[in-house]
């Protein structure tokens, strides 16, 4: 078990459920609604502490434990606020390590205390029109030119890619060389060349802007080169664990909440002159998924100690990512169903749960690459 204060973890939970419950709950229907989350809401979320929770202090972070920040992403999923609880995730726990553990001194100073303090948007850029889970397939191309690289390409499916002020980008520096041709660079968009394309309509997670990106002869400094040429497919295995662990806690917790929520609709809503949750099926259903979400936060959490103590693996961060988004879905499917009629409208926030929850078995690697990532383990190639 890793070595934290646990009252001070439970202390800044409370405070992060206070923050979220009056300064975002009044506005997120709306913001789903829009299709867009303010861009004053980072600096707000900024400077109450919440971006980029466990980067050190000397980068604008809190210098806590890694649990701290799971903190921010599962009570962000519990409240339904998955659209949030997706883009910071993406800001704090998958883009702002890369810079932390790769990029030059000057890089991170100037970069991470303006993530922390919400004055930047971070997006990473992996997949593209003709590449997902496959990352070695990437085609957009970085070529040396003196002192820049020239990036050619495009990407799609990015989150964060409308707010972004830099993007984490996945590019070939040798096309020949496969998984060791790829190489990643941070971009800063305002660039001549980058441009944002259309912000992408989405089945759920409305107000996360997802946006394609274009690169025409952008000439990115060799100094924006995170880490080593040639290394940057070995750099997203390293960081896809805690990508992934990210994953599952929103599906956990988004569990939990709509679990939770649910319950108090059938001890409300009746049917055939008695509260639903007097009907046996109602009962066994519930109970059923009470039973595997219970299950689905031991894992979780024993996964969330494994990382910050350094020994989260890939494939165990597959079963993890695999076994809550599944499970997040199941549970959003029975408690949809026990709202009957109603939880088909968007107004009811079981109706959100689902759509939302349809994503998280696609992004981060697909149920199926997890099965496959499994499998290599207990099996061998």
């Amino acid at each position: 078990m890793s070595s934290f204060d646990h009252a001070e973890l439970e202390l800044f939970r409370d405070n992060v459920r206070r923050f979220l419950e009056n300064e975002i709950q009044p506005h997120y229907e709306q913001w789903e609604k829009d299709g867009w989350m303010p861009r004053e809401y980072w600096h707000k979320l900024g400077e109450n502490g919440l971006l980029c929770v466990d980067m050190p202090e000397q980068y604008g972070g809190s210098g806590v434990s890694f649990h701290f920040s799971m903190v921010v992403n599962n009570e962000m999923s519990h409240m339904g606020l998955c659209s949030l609880a997706t883009a910071i995730s993406v800001h704090s726990d998958i883009c702002a390590p890369y810079l932390e553990h790769l990029a030059s001194d000057a890089i991170k100073s100037y970069w991470l205390p303006r993530m922390a303090s919400g004055e930047a948007v971070c997006a990473i850029g992996m997949t593209e029109p003709g590449a997902g889970s496959d990352l070695a397939g990437i085609r957009t191309s970085a070529v040396r030119d003196g002192d820049f690289y020239v990036v050619n390409g495009s990407k799609t499916f990015i989150s964060n890619g409308q707010h972004a002020d830099i993007v984490v980008m996945a590019v070939k520096t040798d096309p020949s060389a496969g998984s060791k041709g790829v190489s990643l660079l941070l971009i800063d968009t305002t660039l001549p060349g980058f441009s944002k394309g259309r912000k992408l309509e989405k089945m759920g997670l409305h107000s996360q802007d997802t946006s394609e990106l274009f690169m025409d002869n952008v000439r990115v400094p060799v100094d924006c080169l995170l880490g080593e040429e040639g290394k940057g497919f070995a750099y997203m295995m390293n960081e896809l664990p805690r990508e992934r662990l990210n994953i599952a806690v929103t599906g956990v917790a988004a569990a939990e909440g709509t679990l939770l929520r649910t319950c108090q609709y059938v001890q409300e809503r009746k049917a055939f002159g008695k509260p639903l949750a007097q009907l046996q099926n109602t009962r066994f259903t519930l109970a059923g998924c009470h039973a595997e979400v219970l299950a689905c936060r031991a894992f979780v959490d024993r996964c969330i100690d494994l990382h910050a103590e350094g020994k989260l693996d890939i494939p165990t961060a597959a079963a993890v990512k695999l076994y809550a988004t599944e499970l997040q879905g199941k549970v959003a499917d029975a408690c949809l169903q026990m709202h009957g009629g109603y939880g088909y409208m968007l107004e009811y926030p079981v109706s959100r749960a689902y759509i939302d929850a349809r994503i998280q078995r696609i992004y981060g690697g697909a149920s199926e690459i997890m099965k496959e990532v499994i499998a290599r383990e207990i099996l061998g190639r």
